[in-house]
């Protein structure tokens, strides 16, 4: 591609100088603040090389956070152009593109991290394991995951941003209707991201399988980790199609192969089948882990065991095997058939099946039970009507025939928003309410913490609720303005200033953080919420080893009958032995910059400069088959005062109950 260097940088938008001004001065803070703190050094050994579980987790939650407010930027631009008829704020292409990246950031960028980097903090925890079985692949994942967004992330003031969608159908994305460089990003940024996050589906299926202490058994373990077990296994079965089809589109799109090019003999639908194959199973990517933390938390703080445990498991398993045979529900516009339309619509509203057993045993679950109205469980309670309107729009769309009406149209905007939001952001905002304190030594701010949730509800509701009747009155999605005469104008605004509430509820949450780290209360029990699983049997923030010795679980909520029985909360010095730990590792941060160098250099298609940044990524994979570092082990004695620290009684017996 013949691209010149005045041409890499891109000007002439006022919104985008703005941007690039902010991201320079941004850059000058961090690393004056850091210099002048002289924390270079504790960063890199603390958190850069750090193969630490928990810390790895933290690093997913914060990058989650920022990708959280460049998509809520996103939106925001695109709510301001559309809040009065024949806007001007925009023109078509720059809306074009916020709407791409806001779909990619908000689902691939926010969603996934903030989850995945729960599962990280959380999951060896609670099955009473040291670490994730494959810690410097743990890190890997991070640091390609965090390579792929930042790539993705500068399109927008170098060279130019994705603008085909954030689905990219051929052929608006292929070369001949997008000629620059901005659907380059897409195939690559994506890519690098996304074996990062199949290394981490693989990581979390050997851990959970292999690595649970004694007694527990799959039917013991908290629900939150068969979610993660089972998404793990959709990941691993579902992301190499992913895969497939961006190398595809790359090839398609840098080397002039015609994969989905109508006019060489290629076919766009076999993108829109490989995406779909992929894309649809990515929901569930996101909404199982998310349904496994609201299973927590109601069980918290109803004070009740899970309603219906076994069918709760078997209604996750249900969902994952339908969720790779509902894909095609995504065109049934586009010709297939009544008979392929017919049988695809039956599989789509039958996973409303087990989905509603869940929530009926959310339901049974509080039934009777001690609520405690943290926010955590506000987060929780608002989910179960908010998810229900994105379930039963959902079986609307399912049928092929009513989808003929529904589908290019903001109803669908509506019903994607009813889903993902409560069923993902919802959950996340609970999961850090409830789990902030094991992470940090530390809780959030309740009251500051009800201002977020009041917003943030009313908000997304003010937002989305309208455009529901915007799509049965006609007004189509993807459009970047409209007219007086359409009659969407009131609708419209209402949705814009919903948006404005819902990012006040946002600035709330961020707020929450700060003033949390400034003045929250640090002499907290390291269990402040009488909580069930085993995370909690540990120190707050727990100590990097996880567990002094390894628990004995002899039910399901372990930690809850431990404190009813007083059963295995002792721990004598007799019983501490040397804890072997894996040793940090700089070549996980080191491969995340070589990746981000070739990823760069393809974007711009000077393949023998990616070739030579490709060596690179060659030396990490043999230096790393030559690394013969085994760890190293915490002395008795280094243990003996680290549980001496939190725990309440000095002795032989140390009971960590408050």
């Amino acid at each position: 591609m013949d691209i010149r260097w005045n041409e890499i940088l891109i000007t002439g938008d006022p919104l985008i100088l703005g941007s690039q001004i902010a991201i320079l001065l941004t850059m000058i803070g961090v690393v004056a603040g850091i210099t002048y703190l002289k924390k270079w050094k504790w960063l890199w050994t603390e958190w850069i090389t750090t193969v630490d579980h928990k810390r790895i987790g933290i690093m997913y939650i914060i990058a989650a956070v920022l990708m959280f407010f460049r998509g809520g930027m996103d939106g925001l631009l695109m709510k301001a152009q559309t809040s009065r008829p024949e806007m001007g704020f925009l023109d078509s292409q720059h809306y074009n593109e916020i709407f791409t990246t806001h779909g990619v950031i908000m689902i691939l960028f926010m969603a996934m991290p903030f989850l995945i980097g729960l599962m990280n903090v959380v999951i060896p925890l609670q099955i009473g394991a040291r670490d994730v079985a494959f810690p410097q692949l743990n890190a890997l994942s991070f640091w390609l995951f965090f390579s792929g967004a930042m790539l993705f992330n500068i399109s927008f003031v170098i060279g130019g941003s994705p603008d085909a969608g954030w689905t990219s159908y051929f052929p608006l994305a292929g070369k001949e209707f997008s000629p620059g460089i901005g659907n380059n990003y897409y195939a690559v940024a994506l890519q690098i991201a996304g074996i990062g996050t199949l290394m981490t589906g693989i990581n979390f299926i050997v851990t959970i399988l292999k690595m649970r202490t004694k007694g527990m058994t799959l039917m013991r373990m908290p629900m939150f980790a068969w979610t993660t077990l089972i998404t793990s296994a959709i990941i691993v079965a579902a992301f190499p199609i992913f895969t497939v089809a961006l190398a595809l589109m790359t090839f398609d799109r840098l080397y002039g192969t015609h994969f989905f090019t109508l006019s060489a003999g290629g076919s766009d639908m076999l993108w829109a089948n490989l995406f779909w194959l992929w894309g649809h199973p990515e929901v569930y990517i996101v909404a199982l882990p998310a349904f496994g933390i609201f299973s927590e938390v109601i069980a918290t703080f109803s004070r009740k065991t899970l309603y219906g445990y076994k069918s709760m498991v078997y209604a996750i398993v249900g969902i994952a095997l339908l969720s790779m045979l509902v894909w095609v529900h995504h065109f049934y516009t586009m010709g297939s058939g009544a008979l392929v339309n017919s049988f695809f619509s039956i599989t789509t509203m039958l996973i409303a099946v087990p989905t509603g057993v869940k929530v009926f045993n959310w339901l049974f679950t509080m039934r009777k039970g001690r609520i405690k109205m943290t926010n955590a469980m506000l987060w929780a309670l608002a989910f179960v009507p908010c998810f229900t309107i994105g379930g039963v729009t959902g079986v609307m769309l399912a049928m092929g025939a009513a989808d003929y009406q529904y589908h290019n149209t903001l109803f669908l905007v509506a019903h994607f928003h009813y889903v993902l939001i409560p069923g993902v952001v919802f959950a996340v905002f609970a999961g850090l309410y409830y789990w902030w304190p094991k992470m940090f030594g530390y809780m959030l701010n309740e009251k500051i913490g009800k201002w977020h949730f009041w917003l943030f509800v009313i908000g997304f509701n003010v937002t989305f609720m309208p455009m529901f009747f915007l799509g049965l009155n006609g007004a189509v999605r993807r459009a970047y303005t409209f007219s007086e005469e359409s009659g969407f104008a009131p609708l419209f605004l209402l949705s814009a200033i919903g948006s404005v509430i819902l990012a006040l509820g946002f600035a709330a949450f961020c707020y929450n953080i700060y003033w949390s780290i400034r003045y929250a209360d640090r002499n907290i029990s390291s269990d402040p919420w009488d909580a069930r699983t085993l995370e909690w049997a540990t120190a707050s923030p727990v100590q990097h080893y996880n567990f002094a010795k390894l628990p004995e679980v002899k039910s399901l909520d372990a930690f809850w009958y431990m404190k009813k029985n007083n059963e295995g909360l002792t721990l004598k010095d007799s019983e501490i032995e040397e804890i072997h730990m894996p040793s940090n590792s700089g070549l996980p941060f080191i491969m995340c910059v070589a990746f981000g160098i070739v990823g760069f250099f393809l974007v711009f298609e000077w393949h023998i400069l990616a070739a030579i940044g490709a060596l690179g990524i060659v030396a990490g994979l043999i230096y790393r088959s030559f690394d013969y570092n085994d760890g190293y082990h915490i002395h008795v004695d280094e243990i003996k005062e680290t549980e001496k620290s939190w725990r309440n009684v000095e002795g032989e017996v140390h009971n960590h109950v408050s």
